[in-house]
C-alpha cells in the first residue's frame, strides 16, 4: 500500500467540497458499509472523540492526556464516558500497552471523519473566503522525502528549498516589552532543543537565554498554536504564515514587532544518494510555484 506524503498549506484544505456533501455520503467514504443507526441519540461529546483520536495515535494514555491538556485521571473518565455511551469497549488497556478493540478500528476512521468536518465549519459558514487553497498527496511506494523547516544537521539527509519561511514571536499577552518580561509567562515550543524559540534567538546578535516561569512541548506547530489560543500567559515563535490569520483577527498579538527574527527555508528533505533524487530535484522545482497560504 502506497504511503503518503501530504504536503499541506498551513491553513485548512478548501472547505466547500466538504461543506457541500450530505453528512451521510461523508460517513460512507469512512465505512464499508451502511451504518446502523441507535434507537435513541447518543450524547457523544466532542473533546471525548479528541481524547479517543488522541490515544489511538499515540498509544499510550498518558502521551494522549498530555496532547489534549487533560490529567491522566480526566482522560480515562473521558475514554470511560465514551464506552459507557457506545455500550462497548473501544480500548484494551494494560500496565503494558493499549491496543485498540475490534469496536475501536471501526469507530476511528468514523470519529476522524467528524472531527475534520467540525474543523471545516467556521470556514464553511465563512462568505466570500477567496481562494481556496489545496491538498497535494504524492504516493510513494516508500517514505522517501518530507517537507520540513527543520535544521539538517547530518550529511545523511539532503535538501532542496521550497520557499522562504518568515516567523513571528507571538501570543495572547501584549504586555511583554523584552527579556526582563518573560519570567511571568510560559514560552511552548515542539521540543527541548526549541527549534522554534531559536529563530528569535538566532536573530538577535549577542542574544542571551531568556529566562521564562515555565516551558512546554507541544510536539508541533499545530498544538503549538492552539496551545496560545487556549490559555494566556503563553508566548511561542510561530512560522508567520501559519498565524498570519490569528494576527489579523486579533486572536493573537505579534509580539516585539520590531525584532527581527531569523528567515528559514521550508524544504523537502530525502535521504543522501537517494536512487531517485532527480525526481525529487524536479518535484521541488514543481513546488516552489505553488506560493504558501
Amino acid at each position: 500500500m502506497a504511503n503518503p506524503l501530504r504536503l499541506l498549506s498551513p491553513s485548512d484544505a478548501p472547505p466547500a467540497a466538504i461543506a457541500s456533501m450530505p453528512f451521510e455520503a461523508d460517513l460512507d467514504a469512512v465505512a464499508p458499509r451502511r451504518l446502523p443507526v441507535a434507537a435513541t441519540r447518543p450524547d457523544i461529546d466532542l473533546d471525548s472523540l479528541r481524547c479517543f483520536d488522541a490515544v489511538a495515535t499515540t498509544l499510550r494514555f498518558r502521551s494522549a492526556a498530555a496532547r489534549v491538556h487533560l490529567s491522566p485521571g480526566a482522560f480515562s473518565d473521558r475514554i470511560g464516558r465514551l464506552e459507557s455511551v457506545l455500550g462497548t469497549r473501544i480500548l484494551q488497556r494494560t500496565t503494558r500497552r493499549v491496543a485498540l478493540t475490534e469496536a475501536g478500528e471501526r469507530l476511528l476512521p468514523v470519529a476522524r471523519r467528524i472531527l475534520r468536518l467540525v474543523e471545516y465549519m467556521p470556514g464553511a459558514a465563512k462568505e466570500g473566503a477567496g481562494a481556496p487553497n489545496y491538498e497535494l498527496v504524492v504516493g510513494t511506494r516508500h517514505e522517501v522525502a518530507a517537507v520540513t523547516t527543520g535544521r539538517l544537521g547530518s550529511p545523511r539527509f539532503t535538501a532542496a528549498p521550497l520557499h522562504p519561511q518568515d516567523y513571528a514571536f507571538v501570543g495572547t499577552d501584549r504586555r511583554l516589552r523584552g527579556p526582563e518580561d518573560a519570567q511571568r509567562l510560559t514560552l511552548v515550543d515542539v521540543s527541548p532543543d526549541l527549534p522554534l524559540f531559536r529563530n528569535l534567538l538566532d536573530g538577535v546578535p549577542d542574544a542571551e537565554p531568556w529566562r521564562f516561569a515555565r516551558v512546554e512541548y507541544m510536539g508541533g506547530i499545530a498544538s503549538v498554536r492552539l496551545r496560545l489560543l487556549g490559555s494566556d500567559g503563553r508566548v511561542a515563535v510561530l512560522p508567520a504564515s501559519f498565524v498570519k490569520e490569528d494576527i489579523a483577527e486579533r486572536r493573537l498579538t505579534r509580539l516585539l514587532p520590531r525584532l527581527n527574527l531569523h528567515t528559514d527555508n521550508l524544504r523537502l528533505a530525502w535521504r543522501t544518494n537517494h536512487p531517485r533524487q532527480a525526481e525529487l530535484l524536479a518535484l521541488a522545482q514543481d513546488l516552489r510555484a505553488f506560493p504558501l497560504r
